[in-house]
């Protein structure tokens, strides 16, 4: 199996060798003939699937480097009891709560010992040991690309963020002049919190099984789901029970310009739309269909706008700017900015309920993870858009 750095490489070689091809098989009016582009497109698939290639082997890295990580030294004590130093315990860390919840869950919640019981919730379920909680905050960091370029908050209640509407400002006077006095304003915007949940189906053999990591399957299917979910609704959300999304017309990005076609000259004038103190952290966020365009397209210099990574850990880059990619990305629009300004409010922690009478006729059980969670752009001119009407 070949490293990052080999794939890197390998994917770079074949862009470069791409790169020639077009520059020396183009026609005077940029066109290649039938068979120069079925050529080509067989050097764009190869790059998609070494981009794809690339993208596993940084999960397996980073996977592999999880469970390479020593163990937690089981915290024994009840949650937020004192000790007998008069510290408090956080007891849902500990393996004994995480046992309890695993052999709970195996029982259909007939086996619950009094390890639980200071997790149980308002609703009747019980709250999810902290390493899935962690486990689950990672897996939502690594597969929503707006838990990576937004900034994620703990809330308690309806959360007010104080926005700046107008600023001081400052002016020249005389000598002994008159002082101006000027006015600043804030607005504000709220962070409310939405349910989302995901219900796994289990079958009683699978369940029973002591030698399936049970614990492993339910983190990963649930973070997939609940990731998804978010994604989509943090991208083109309507804010109606869902978050607002980066994308929407009215309450997301601002739209700097509308094209039928992308072009070199739209994604330069989409850069320099954005103000110049947004530029420093900014990246694009578009869809994923859109790079197999942007690769052909180069700046006046004669250099191409899309610019792979050779080294892990770097991102690829157009205009030497960094590009995230999703597939819930509208295709009809692309977003540079600062995406830092995206709020995403977390209130409270999972929690996990077991069903084991709805599906008990197919033999099946399931479990239902529940979160509440909510997003907005706080300030729209941080994020610019370019609309694509073609």
């Amino acid at each position: 199996m070949l490293s990052v750095n080999e794939l890197l490489e390998k994917r770079a070689k074949v862009w470069e060798g791409a790169k020639a091809f077009l520059d020396t098989h183009k026609s005077e009016n940029g066109t290649l003939s039938a068979v120069d582009a079925a050529s080509y497109d067989k050097m764009e698939q190869e790059i998609q699937d070494l981009s794809a290639a690339i993208d596993r082997a940084k999960r397996a890295e980073e996977l592999e480097a999880k469970l390479n990580q020593p163990m937690n030294i089981p915290i024994l004590g009840r949650p937020n009891v004192p000790t007998e130093d008069g510290k408090k315990t956080n007891y849902r860390a500990s393996d004994s709560y995480r046992d309890a919840m695993v052999a709970a869950m195996r029982t259909g919640f007939r086996l619950v010992t009094n390890v639980l019981q200071e997790g149980t919730d308002a609703d009747g379920g019980y709250l999810v040991p902290e390493q899935w909680e962690k486990g689950i905050i990672d897996k939502l960091t690594d597969q929503n690309i707006m838990r990576s370029l937004g900034t994620t908050i703990t809330t308690t209640g309806l959360t007010r963020l104080n926005i700046a509407a107008t600023k001081p400002a400052a002016s020249w006077i005389e000598e002994s002049g008159a002082i101006q006095f000027s006015d600043a304003t804030f607005d504000q915007m709220t962070i409310d919190a939405y349910k989302l949940h995901v219900a796994v189906k289990v079958t009683e053999e699978l369940l029973y099984d002591e030698a399936y990591n049970l614990e492993s399957y339910l983190t990963t299917e649930i973070a997939k789901a609940v990731a998804n979910a978010e994604e989509i609704a943090m991208l083109t959300g309507d804010g109606n029970k869902k978050p607002t999304g980066v994308f929407h017309a009215t309450y997301g990005g601002q739209v700097a310009d509308t094209v039928e076609a992308i072009d070199s000259d739209s994604l330069l004038k989409l850069i320099y739309s954005l103000g110049r103190p947004y530029r420093k952290d900014a990246c694009f966020l578009m869809n994923d269909a859109h790079l197999g365009q942007i690769r052909l397209l180069k700046d006046n210099n004669g250099q191409y706008l899309w610019q792979p990574s050779y080294v892990a850990g770097e991102p690829d880059r157009i205009a030497g700017y960094s590009v995230a990619t999703s597939q819930f990305a509208p295709t009809n629009a692309i977003g540079f900015g600062d995406f830092s300004y995206y709020k995403i409010g977390d209130r409270g922690t999972r929690s996990f309920q077991v069903l084991r009478e709805l599906y008990a006729a197919n033999g099946q059980i399931a479990f239902l993870s529940k979160q509440r969670v909510d997003g907005k752009l706080t300030l729209p001119e941080a994020v610019q858009i370019l609309k694509i009407s073609g």
